[in-house]
């Protein structure tokens, strides 16, 4: 499905999927205790850890070199660790729900029809090779029906939602009036990862260049393009003027210069050349009152390259979007030259994700909350989201005597947070109203057809919504998605039934390892509320500054030193961090573990914790706490990440975290000329 989620503030836990955590027999066993009873497990692989490495020298080896030394990333996969195992564990699961629908007679027009339909459509290559390019020709035919460059913006508006064009308009809460939905851009439209790979002359982005020009060149070459090379060369060519216009990663972090509300009249004034409001009119979207331009000056370069760029080479462009837009739904050819590019070259892939897999991402995108229904009532009991309640107000009353102790903010900017944090939203497991997918038309073998119409459908039912009031009970991820995010229109934190299970949640386990994983990744979403980012919206959503100047100057010097300490991490030759970038997800994670390891404290209730395989309570937690980023990953896909995502790779989000943490080193007695010893007055403290 090829519907775009809005490019919002809501912080996922970890957008870069990763997974695979064996656990070793015992690993969550019950353990007999001496004199008879039962005690909890430590919830940790013990086998995956590596006892030639000390914590502290270097936690994550400590608790995962073993696994990583003896694991391979399967051939399928960018990446391998903990979250792509739930992963795979998420979509076996929902496989079996859609194939047991798939193999009954269903009543037409029945969601569990259209589950059925959409699925086997996509399933069936026989009949998707047949059909050969007919499903996509009246994408091309549009293309050549274009006559001038108001139509050329015409197409795009038209196509908002299903086919990637350089200027998104997307409906969002709106950053100073967080109780409706108002409309907005967003920069876009780059067959390449990211603007760096076209400004970039290292040879692994040049790499890339190369792999993109012979993707295009052979989709070009099976349409019958006689000059396909040169077409290819054309669009990429287009494609790094769009790039050189484009807003940084770091620049677009800046919720407060990505919120500028105008006028048609005034967009069309700032960014001439452009028929805007035929645009937005083709979009299929209510005339705004205003529209937010998150990148104004992207706008104006935007408006310049229509004007500049020949028609000819915008429809080569146009052509490009539409092959990659439905490519794993056109002939063999086509899927081989997209996994050739998107897989091999751009994550390292040896071979391609099942395709079953790739059914299941389907339709989790089209009626993903209709699967999520059949998947909380087999896999999400009751008892999990009782405890999962229980950590998360744990946590959140920590967070707000930890905001009382801190000694670098004054009593009028804690009293703001405090109010905040009072506010917090906290959905667990799965939304109390379910999404209604009666409107969205599904039709039996038409896998192109369908793609389009629940894209249009999602994009649809987020257009006709503007300034309107904002429904507060919407989730942003299905119950199956392992994640988790928080929402800083919403002042809410999101946790799917998906992610609460071990190594994240094991209800089998001591609560050291489970405060370590679970706890922290609680207190890492509780934390983006109060990051770089979230901390610029108050209580209730609202883009508005409530602090001091001087607690934002404290606060800044703090998160500075945390830029640079990630900015330092290399974790491809010559491919750094970027600190700032990463900021928002690494103070998430800096202050999520040292609310979570406060909140474990408290459990305790002043009693020692119990000692399992021969490590303290609090050692287990900082172990827990490495286990839940055990991951490896492709140079490919590292340098993909380290370029476009906002989290740090999983090695130093686990070392990163811990380094700063005073109980770290104090489980593990840490000292001078220890690798991960760093000096009391130096470890950053931030919440």
């Amino acid at each position: 499905m090829n519907t775009f989620r809005p490019a919002t503030l809501v912080v996922a836990l970890s957008l870069a999927f990763a997974a695979g955590v064996s656990h070793s027999a015992d690993a969550t066993a019950p353990m007999a205790a001496p004199g008879g009873g039962v005690t909890l497990g430590s919830g940790l692989d013990k086998a995956g850890m590596d006892s030639a490495v000390r914590p502290q020298d270097n936690l994550f080896e400590a608790m995962n070199g073993g696994w990583l030394h003896h694991t391979e990333i399967p051939s399928d996969k960018p990446e391998y660790g903990t979250f792509t195992q739930l992963g795979d564990q998420s979509d076996e699961r929902v496989k079996g729900i859609i194939e047991a629908l798939a193999a009954k007679q269903q009543a037409p027009g029945t969601i569990d029809a259209k589950i059925a339909d959409y699925y086997n459509a996509y399933m069936d290559t026989a009949a998707i090779d047949k059909a050969g390019l007919a499903p996509v020709e009246a994408y091309f035919k549009a293309i050549d029906a274009v006559k001038d460059k108001r139509g050329l913006t015409a197409l795009m508006g038209r196509w908002e939602g299903v086919v990637r064009s350089p200027i998104r308009v997307m409906v969002n809460q709106d950053n100073k009036d967080p109780t409706i939905y108002s409309p907005a851009t967003w920069q876009g439209g780059l067959g390449l990862p990211e603007r760096d790979y076209y400004l970039k002359d290292t040879e692994r982005f040049q790499k890339a260049r190369e792999a993109y020009q012979t993707y295009l060149t052979t989709v070009f070459t099976i349409q019958g393009d006689k000059d396909a090379a040169k077409h290819a060369s054309a669009v990429i060519a287009l494609e790094k003027k769009i790039a050189e216009a484009q807003w940084s990663q770091v620049q677009n972090r800046d919720p407060v210069k990505t919120y500028n509300p105008m006028t048609l009249k005034e967009l069309a004034a700032k960014a001439p050349g452009v028929d805007w409001a035929g645009f937005v009119a083709a979009a299929d979207m209510p005339a705004p009152k205003f529209i937010s331009i998150s990148q104004p000056s992207f706008a104006t370069g935007f408006a310049k390259l229509v004007g500049s760029v020949p028609l000819d080479t915008w429809k080569l462009y146009m052509r490009a979007r539409v092959f990659d837009a439905f490519a794993t739904e056109l002939p063999a050819d086509v899927r081989d030259a997209h996994f050739a590019f998107r897989g091999t070259a751009l994550q390292g892939l040896k071979e391609d994700r099942p395709r079953w897999q790739k059914g299941v991402d389907q339709v989790n995108g089209a009626m993903g909350e209709a699967v999520g229904q059949v998947y909380v009532q087999q896999y999400f009991p009751p008892a999990s989201k009782a405890r999962m309640l229980e950590l998360v107000h744990n946590l959140l009353a920590t967070y707000k005597t930890s905001i009382d102790q801190l000694t670098w903010m004054t009593p009028a900017t804690k009293a703001q947070a405090q109010e905040k944090l009072a506010k917090y939203g906290v959905k667990i497991g799965y939304p109390d109203k379910w999404r209604d997918y009666s409107a969205l038309e599904v039709k039996a073998g038409d896998p192109v057809g369908n793609d389009e119409r629940a894209s249009r459908f999602e994009y649809h039912r987020q257009a006709v919504r503007i300034f309107k009031p904002v429904d507060r009970s919407e989730w942003g991820m299905t119950p199956q998605t392992v994640n988790a995010y928080y929402d800083p229109g919403m002042n809410e934190i999101v946790f799917p039934a998906a992610i609460l299970q071990p190594p994240f949640f094991d209800m089998k386990a001591d609560d050291a390892a489970n405060y370590g994983a679970i706890g922290a990744v609680i207190g890492h979403e509780i934390s983006h509320g109060f990051d770089d980012e979230g901390s610029q919206f108050d209580g209730d959503g609202k883009l508005r500054n409530w602090w001091t100047e001087a607690d934002r100057k404290a606060f800044d010097a703090i998160t500075s030193k945390l830029v640079t300490q990630y900015d330092a991490y290399e974790p491809l030759k010559g491919s750094h961090v970027n600190g700032k970038q990463t900021l928002g997800e690494n103070i998430a994670d800096l202050s999520g573990l040292q609310i979570a390891y406060k909140a474990y404290k408290l459990s305790l209730k002043g009693q020692p914790s119990p000692v399992i395989d021969g490590l303290t309570g609090d050692q287990r937690f900082y172990l827990g706490w490495s286990q839940a980023w055990r991951e490896k990953t492709r140079d490919e896909r590292a340098l993909q990440l380290v370029t476009i995502d906002h989290h740090s790779p999983s090695q130093f989000r686990a070392n990163g975290a811990a380094v700063n943490a005073d109980g770290f080193h104090e489980a593990f007695g840490t000292k001078p000329g220890d690798a991960m010893w760093k000096a009391p007055a130096d470890r950053l403290r931030l919440w």
